[in-house]
């Protein structure tokens, strides 16, 4: 699912709501609205710092979120003196940061979803969990019955 957000990418312009995952902006304009040398941005994608899409013709595309990323690497080498390899390093836990957000987020609404059916006049059974030596759980809606005997001695 797309986002989509209002960003000014540039100082004085506003381009209103647009798909932050379109890969829309040509190198030429990237580098413009990101305040960059063309060539800055191409020694980017060889370090893979900010890799764009490639067009038909391997033209690289730009998304805004592209240009947010770009600008942000500038900010970390030029004002907070990172040098590349840490902002690699960033960047790479900035995205893991998000991935496991995703996963919680997932998680969550999964919860959710079997509270409200624990709610509910026509689930019978109480919900069983199992787990196997390897680790690898089971959920379960039913309990089995079975009277296990104890060793005698």
């Amino acid at each position: 699912m797309a986002r989509r957000s209002a960003r000014v990418l540039a100082e004085g312009t506003d381009l209103a709501l647009i798909d932050e995952e379109a890969p829309i902006f040509p190198i030429s304009v990237a580098a413009e609205l990101a305040g960059m040398h063309p060539q800055t941005l191409r020694g980017y994608d060889r370090l893979g710092l900010v890799v764009p899409s490639r067009a038909k013709g391997r033209g690289r595309r730009y998304t805004a979120r592209d240009i947010t990323r770009l600008r942000l690497v500038q900010h970390l080498s030029q004002e907070e003196g990172i040098n590349l390899n840490g902002i690699r390093r960033i960047l790479e836990l900035e995205s893991r940061i998000d991935q496991l957000t995703e996963q919680v987020d997932q998680l969550s609404d999964a919860m959710r979803r079997m509270q409200d059916g624990a709610g509910r006049t026509d689930v019978n059974y109480p919900r069983v969990f199992t787990a196997e030596s390897t680790g690898l759980v089971h959920m379960g809606r039913t309990i089995v019955h079975a009277q296990l005997a104890l060793p005698s001695r």
